[in-house]
């Protein structure tokens, strides 16, 4: 077994509660060089955790109603965007955390962006996403 298989074994990903708030926008402020993620509507923030430390932060957003990249990519009219927009997530952050190597959490992500969050989201917001975009 690999010391990253090792590793991604321990790891437990789950929703922050209430009370845990503070410290997630905390350490996306400090460690993250985008800063904190003010998503306000629709999201879900995801703590990862090995033997009780955080990892890795987590959070997905609704779409934003206007993006230029995403409005040339598909080419909506205003009509279908007005439909499909509540279908489109952001993975708007993802902060390893410095006690974790991105060499071995990062590769996990995808499977736990597809499988966790849209499973989430659906439960949350009554809505089963069907694309998502990953925002730097």
């Amino acid at each position: 077994m690999t010391p990253e298989t090792e590793f991604l074994g321990r790891v437990t990903v789950r929703l922050i509660v209430a009370e845990e708030r503070d410290r997630f926008d905390a350490l996306l402020e400090e460690k993250h060089y985008l800063q904190e993620c003010p998503a306000g509507g629709q999201s879900l923030r995801y703590v990862a955790e090995a033997e009780g430390q955080w990892v890795a932060l987590i959070t997905f957003s609704g779409a934003a109603p206007h993006t230029k990249a995403r409005e040339l990519k598909i080419r909506w009219t205003p009509r279908q965007r007005a439909r499909r927009l509540c279908f489109v997530v952001n993975n708007s952050r993802f902060l390893v955390c410095p006690s974790a190597s991105a060499i071995q959490f990062g590769f996990a992500r995808a499977g736990f962006m597809f499988e966790t969050g849209q499973r989430d989201w659906q439960e949350r917001w009554g809505i089963r996403w069907s694309w998502w975009r990953v925002c730097r």
